[in-house]
């Protein structure tokens, strides 16, 4: 699976699971967190979607705003846990 197809993985869950709105025009490099659009708990339930759909665990340290800010980081991260 290569770095496109986990972004666009992302962006379809957070708009559809999260923000409860598909035909949102969320960018990879949107703020998530520091914008309001989603919370800490949303934040986690990002986590174990990650666990699931691309069996790959982030440890809860690692669920940070700093690291987990944008679809972009998000992704990064992804790709270093599955390397």
């Amino acid at each position: 699976m290569d770095e496109n197809e986990i972004k666009s993985k992302l962006k379809q869950f957070i708009c559809t699971e999260i923000m409860n709105d598909a035909e949102y025009p969320l960018t990879y490099e949107e703020p998530l967190i520091t914008s309001g659009l989603i919370d800490s708990f949303s934040l986690a339930q990002v986590g174990v979607f990650v666990e699931i759909e691309f069996n790959t665990y982030i440890p809860d340290p690692e669920l940070t705003v700093d690291k987990m800010n944008t679809i972009n980081a998000m992704a990064a991260k992804i790709m270093e846990k599955m390397a």
